[in-house]
């Protein structure tokens, strides 16, 4: 029984984001960090220094390790932007702004 079955959950149809040019379903409700780990996608931005490869750390808005770019926005949570459908999702470098 997977986790939506055992809540009860019925969420809306899928819909389609895009993450770095690659189409991914998310589900309403979802948040960019949950449709990329529901495909597989565990690391999504890159330290300025060194170019680490980083993710969710916290999961709840209090750190900065989840940063992306969404429709051109740099250095949005993941863990608390909801995905909407036709997002452009995008690996963030450093701060996402030229450094």
């Amino acid at each position: 029984m997977n986790p939506l079955e055992r809540a009860g959950a019925r969420p809306g149809p899928p819909f389609t984001v895009m993450f770095d040019g690659r189409e991914i379903e998310a589900l309403p409700g979802q948040t960019v960090a949950a449709a990329l780990w529901a495909v597989g996608v565990v690391a999504w931005r890159t330290t300025r220094e060194q170019g680490r490869p980083r993710g969710v750390f916290c999961g709840i808005g209090v750190c900065f390790d989840c940063l992306v770019t969404v429709d051109g926005r740099p250095g949005l949570r993941a863990c608390l932007t909801p995905a909407t459908p036709g997002a452009d999702i995008r690996t963030q470098e450093g701060t996402g702004h030229d450094d």
